[in-house]
């Protein structure tokens, strides 16, 4: 299990590597025309059009994203097959399609398949998809049905997975649903400590996209608090209206951005550098925009524990700001950007409080998971559960000479060397790559042959265990494995 989250770990960070700056283009459309969102100026019209198509997708992206991460051999068809299942799953739930098989007018459908288009659905479909990818994309059927054999079997597949997955769905999500909803009308009775119980769980459901339902409760008209409408048509009462959004700035503007400084101190030495530009990218996503997922997702899957951590941060922040009625509002996220705007409006209540609130997140944020990473030696981006074999060097057991190869680039010629190093296609199992080095899976470890290893330049060679090697290259990696594979194949021959 554990292994198969650091894999899905791994998967987000193509589609969770677009969204940075998706949401800075969005963000400097939004501040060009914060009231018009476009229809007063052009330019923020494009910049937030373009953001929002995908923004408004990010489900998509990763139903696409993760079988590409996930699955063995990275194939196309991985992807489109956890599209199709997204689309199928999306649809079948829509209002609409409930509404036919229900026949009843979409007025009338249970509210939850109004929110049912969401993340969790996404994620859902990438997995499926990569494992049905693995297990059927070489599976052979009788000649009748030849041409789908293989990778054209695995999108049929998921599409009869998607359809038995929407009919499961269909019956417990409105259950989901409609107990979120009770539980958001119990936490409004109980003060600045329901605000922190929301809060907590809005971020602890954001993996499964149920968030969206427990916010419906607390800013919009679903049980008559409406707190986001409120505060910006100034009918509230000052110091209460905007309790349920404020406690999210210290955090979205400074608390995450203080977790991913600490991911990034606590990061490998040989991974600081491709670490650090992603983690600061993500950082002033979060600041500018509010838009924490390409930090969250980073260790979400990675390393829960942080994830229940932050999730308990989140529901701090949430009851100091409401217990000390500091208000502020957002249109779309807890960002620099809304906060600006809200302090305009004549319900924001000490708002510049909110930004020391921040500053204290700030640290908070930095200190604790600085010690949970250290302390239970968390896999956060730039961590890995590794340690450096030292055997001696001299221990190198004769290879086998392997036929001619046809090399024709810089990277072949690396490959071949690291190829043979780690004893070539009778002590290969598996080949796969991450951010900077190679990971191979090996028949036995003891039979790799580190100098011939290090001969293409190679900075070093880490042994886990007796069946795991990693081989730093760099940002180079992707075509080395490439290669790598290549001649794989060419030894199949």
């Amino acid at each position: 299990m554990k292994n198969f989250m650091q894999k899905l770990g791994k998967a987000f960070m193509l589609p969770i590597s677009i969204l940075p700056v998706v949401s800075i283009l969005f963000g400097l459309g939004y501040a060009l025309d914060y009231q018009g969102w476009g229809k007063n100026n052009i330019f923020a019209a494009i910049l937030i059009r373009a953001g929002l198509a995908l923004i408004d997708n990010i489900p998509i992206l990763f139903a696409v994203g993760i079988p590409v991460g996930l699955s063995k051999e990275r194939d196309g068809s991985a992807a489109l097959s956890g599209l199709v299942g997204y689309l199928i799953v999306q649809n079948l739930l829509s209002p609409e399609s409930v509404a036919i098989f229900e026949r009843l007018p979409i007025g009338e459908i249970n509210p939850a398949f109004h929110q049912a288009d969401n993340v969790f659905i996404g994620i859902l479909m990438g997995v499926i998809a990569s494992i049905l990818y693995d297990r059927y994309s070489q599976r052979e059927l009788p000649v009748a049905f030849a041409f789908f054999s293989g990778r054209r079997l695995v999108p049929i597949l998921t599409v009869l997975t998607s359809v038995f997955l929407s009919g499961v769905l269909y019956l417990l999500w409105p259950v989901l649903f409609g107990a979120l909803v009770h539980l958001g009308t119990l936490f409004q009775q109980m003060g600045a400590v329901g605000a922190g119980i929301y809060g907590f769980l809005n971020r602890l459901l954001i993996p499964t996209g149920l968030h969206h339902a427990l916010n419906a409760v607390f800013w919009f008209d679903t049980v008559n608090i409406n707190d986001l409408a409120n505060f910006w048509s100034s009918q509230g009462v000052k110091g209460m209206t905007g309790r349920y959004m404020a406690g999210y700035f210290p955090i979205m503007m400074f608390g995450l951005p203080g977790a991913a400084l600490a991911m990034y101190h606590t990061a490998r030495a040989d991974r600081k550098k491709v670490v650090g530009s992603m983690l600061m990218a993500a950082s002033i996503s979060a600041f500018v925009t509010g838009l924490t997922e390409p930090i969250e997702f980073l260790f979400m899957f990675l390393s829960p524990l942080l994830y229940i951590v932050h999730s308990l941060l989140t529901g701090l922040s949430m009851y100091i700001a409401a217990l000390m009625q500091w208000t502020a509002g957002f249109n779309f996220s807890a960002g620099l950007i809304d906060w600006t705007f809200s302090t305009l409006m004549p319900l924001a209540n000490k708002p510049y409080m909110l930004l020391l609130q921040g500053l204290f997140f700030f640290a908070l944020y930095y200190f604790v998971f600085r010690f949970f990473i250290k302390r239970f030696n968390l896999q956060t981006p730039g961590r890995e559960d590794e340690f450096v074999d030292y055997q001696d060097l001299a221990k190198i057991e004769t290879k086998k000479p392997v036929k001619q190869r046809v090399l024709l680039t810089a990277y072949d010629k690396m490959a071949e060397k690291i190829y043979d190093g780690l004893g070539g296609k009778e002590n290969l199992i598996n080949i796969d790559y991450c951010a900077t080095r190679v990971r191979a899976q090996v028949v036995d470890s003891d039979l790799i042959d580190r100098k011939k290893i290090m001969e293409a330049g190679i900075s070093n060679v880490i042994v886990h265990g007796k069946n795991n090697v990693q081989v730093i290259v760099g940002s180079k990696v992707q075509f080395v494995v490439d290669s790598m594979k290549k001649i794989k194949e060419m030894d199949k021959l």
